[in-house]
């Protein structure tokens, strides 16, 4: 296949980064100074004055290291000797790294993966050619992943990016394998996707690690509030890193490996020097106390606190506390994320995060209605999700499909904003789909086959192409979405699509040109005149739309996917260009993703 197209082209990509690190070179197992040969014992001075036989020199004694012989052993050369108060306080693993005895591997060579094919999903489980990446150019796999936001228009350009990111993969070659997957993981996490990152990260053993790994393995167990999750990383790294997240961590990860006592010595001594705010600290101390019987009391004080960060989210959630709703009121969305998947919370709380990851693609219509059915079974939970829940039994399960219409109706008006409304749509797909296609309920068919299209359901949505009206907004998802069309759409209904769109800049038409276009279901002629109408010009070239066609054009679906994913970002579809989408669709069924290219297209239609 060639490849010379992409290589050249990744210097039209207008993103700036920097070379890949090659890989590093092999390193001895044994500790410092321990590879090098034992020096020859020099011969004695003699007196040459006096002519007498050798004088002996006193000269202190020191002990030495099980396997070496000398002082120098005893502390590697250019370091401080530690006073006799510092090696008390220290731990074992400070020990082990003062003396040299800390190996980099922490299991046997015939355990130790292989850094090829680094990943969670692999070809035969609906992820991409290992060897998708290897050949391009590295600067231009770099910048797709660094420069991109993490957040996107599309719920399944998510769902794509996502599975694109987690498959098994060679890094590009020059780039360190471990440098490769800390560039996938730290975006699973900027996409909320805080477990299919920590899971790619896990997939390294902790002596491969680089520095890009292991702050991409920090944020992976900050997000899932995994705290001790670093500790198998931190024994092998040691003292690598001196930043206060790292240092405080250590402590904890000490506490939990056996030395409460020494843990917790060590967070008294970072509260003493103030390396974490007062709050964190606490809550460190609090979470280090239950690794042991010490039972120490500590109490969490959050007058002065005035924002969150992703370690005193985790600690708070993770110790079992809810921080105050001052500090959420207006935290980030990824808060939000986080609540939708985190075991530790409350079902009402993870229900109102589901709100936002659902129409985000984190979390599936099966995975919604299993949340919901918990919050059904629980009698000690009322209110606003009893009711939600209650509808949603209604909805699967109401005996007249009126009945079921109007329970799924409750649900979509629930949504507090059009991101939950859309999220609602996602927990109502299958209810959806249960319904008859019946005229009765033609104002509702925009919101239904929106819903059924949002868990992939295409065939059940186009059993409503009959009862859709033509030119309507239905009828466009409905145009978009089938796998296949007999005939190509006319000028006429374009119009009549046109007259019915109410959308701002009448975007949704806009979208609807860009997807049958792409999907080639709308001759040039008409496609042309429609465009003028709207203003829109789908044959401009951009760095980026010169790009992801050259990846198409190899049939690269992972190079494609990445950069389809780096031209949907935004925090809503008032982002998204109709070229943008022209393109992005265009490639994806070029090279035979075209299921996930007429989702996203009716998608744009159904929120546009």
């Amino acid at each position: 296949m060639k490849r010379g197209a992409i290589l050249a082209g990744a210097a039209l990509l207008a993103l700036t980064s920097a070379l890949a690190i090659a890989q590093n070179a092999p390193e001895s197992l044994l500790p410092p100074g321990f590879d090098k040969p034992r020096p020859k014992p020099s011969a004695p001075a003699v007196n040459k004055t006096s002519g007498n036989a050798p004088t002996a020199v006193s000269t202190p004694v020191v002990q030495p290291l099980p396997g070496a012989s000398g002082a120098a052993a005893a502390v590697p050369a250019g370091k401080k000797i530690p006073s006799l108060a510092e090696l008390e306080a220290m731990s074992p693993d400070e020990l082990d790294e003062l003396l040299g005895l800390k190996p980099k591997y922490d299991m046997p060579a015939a355990a130790r993966r292989s850094m090829s094919k680094v990943g969670i999903l692999a070809a035969d489980e609906g992820g991409f050619v290992s060897r998708s990446l290897a050949m391009q150019d590295a600067r231009l796999v770099e910048a797709s992943l660094t420069r991109n936001s993490g957040q996107l228009v599309s719920r399944w350009g998510h769902i794509l990016l996502r599975r694109a990111l987690a498959s098994r993969l060679d890094a590009p070659a020059g780039v360190n394998p471990a440098d490769f997957a800390a560039w996938r993981a730290a975006l699973l996490v900027r996409m909320g996707e805080g477990e299919a990152a920590r899971a790619l990260v896990q997939d390294v053993d902790a002596g491969n690690y680089t520095p890009a790994l292991t702050q991409a393995a920090l944020d992976s167990y900050a997000f899932t509030a995994d705290v001790t999750g670093i500790c198998p990383v931190a024994q092998v790294i040691g003292g690598t890193r001196k930043d206060a997240d790292w240092r405080v961590l250590r402590a904890i990860c000490a506490a939990f490996q056996g030395d409460e006592a020494g843990g917790i010595g060590q967070l008294d001594r970072l509260t003493r020097e103030g390396a974490w705010p007062k709050v964190d600290l606490l809550l460190a101390q609090k979470y280090a106390g239950a690794a042991g019987e010490g039972r120490r009391a500590v109490k969490i004080e959050w007058d002065g606190v005035k924002d969150m960060n992703p370690w005193r989210y985790a600690l708070t959630i993770a110790v079992g506390l809810t921080p105050p709703d001052a500090l959420m009121k207006d935290a980030p969305r990824r808060y939000a994320l986080i609540n939708a998947t985190a075991p530790m919370l409350g079902l009402e709380a993870r229900a109102a995060g589901a709100d936002r990851a659902a129409a985000a693609g984190i979390l599936s219509s099966a995975a919604m209605v299993d949340l919901y059915g918990q919050i059904y079974g629980r009698d000690d939970i009322a209110g606003q999700w009893a009711a939600s829940a209650g509808d949603l039994r209604a909805a699967y399960a109401g005996g007249a499909a009126a009945d079921r219409m109007t329970a799924i109706r409750r649900l979509w008006d629930g949504g507090a904003d059009p991101e939950a409304r859309y999220s609602r749509q996602v927990l109502t797909a299958y209810a959806a789909a249960r319904l008859p296609a019946e005229s009765g309920f033609s104002k509702d068919a925009p919101g239904l086959v929106a819903s059924m299209l949002s868990a992939g359901l295409d065939q059940n949505a186009l059993r409503w192409g009959a009862v859709a009206e033509r030119g309507g907004i239905a009828w466009g998802m409905l145009a978009l979405a089938a796998p296949q069309r007999s005939n190509m759409v006319d000028g006429g209904t374009l119009n009549s699509f046109y007259g019915n769109d109410d959308s701002e800049s009448y975007r949704k038409s806009r979208f609807l040109l860009a997807g049958l276009a792409a999907l080639g279901r709308v001759d040039d002629a008409t496609a042309g005149e429609f465009a003028a109408r709207l203003g829109v010009d789908l044959d401009r070239q951009t760095h980026w739309t010169r790009l992801i066609d050259q990846a198409a054009a190899v049939n690269n679906q992972a190079l494609v996917a990445i950069l389809a994913g780096l031209g949907m970002q935004g925090s809503g579809w008032d982002k998204m260009t109709a070229l943008h989408l022209y393109h992005i669709v265009g490639a994806l069924n070029r090279v035979g993703l075209g299921a996930e290219a007429r989702m996203i297209a009716a998608e744009a239609v159904a929120r546009g």
